[in-house]
């Protein structure tokens, strides 16, 4: 029951979110220590793309119904997948070409991203004290 109750709550979303967020972190410190390397091309990992699958598996309007992702042929999947096909998301790097990136754009994806990771760890604590309070609540009832 309890397994099912996470599950079902945003708990999930949040947790890719800032897997997400971790990970893209990673990257985008690397193209800072790397700006002065000659012929160095920057990475990142596609937020959009990330968006777009969180949305795909978040859906309300298909919790219930199978969800289909797109470029598949419409193949009906679980939830689960479609949570999984947001991790993978994670694992896709995109290239780019390194001589047009500046100090400031990293600095500022960096800082984009790091918004992100707080909001995700925020919403998650936020959901965890409201579970403690109910757990609280209901034992002394």
């Amino acid at each position: 029951m309890f397994d099912s109750w996470l599950s079902n709550s945003t708990l999930p979303a949040l947790e890719q979110t800032a897997d997400f967020a971790q990970r893209r972190h990673q990257l985008l410190a690397g193209n800072l220590a790397n700006l002065d390397t000659p012929d160095y091309q920057t990475r990142d990992l596609s937020v959009s793309e990330f968006q777009t699958q969180l949305r795909a598996a978040t859906d309300p309007s298909q919790a219930q119904a199978s969800t289909y992702v797109p470029g598949k042929g419409q193949q009906p999947i679980s939830r689960q997948q479609a949570i999984e096909k947001v991790r993978d998301v994670g694992k896709q790097i995109l290239y780019h070409d390194g001589s047009d990136v500046s100090l400031e754009q990293q600095v500022t994806e960096i800082s984009k991203n790091q918004s992100m990771h707080n909001t995700a760890i925020a919403l998650m604590r936020s959901q965890f004290q409201t579970l403690q309070v109910a757990i609280r609540e209901s034992a002394s009832a």
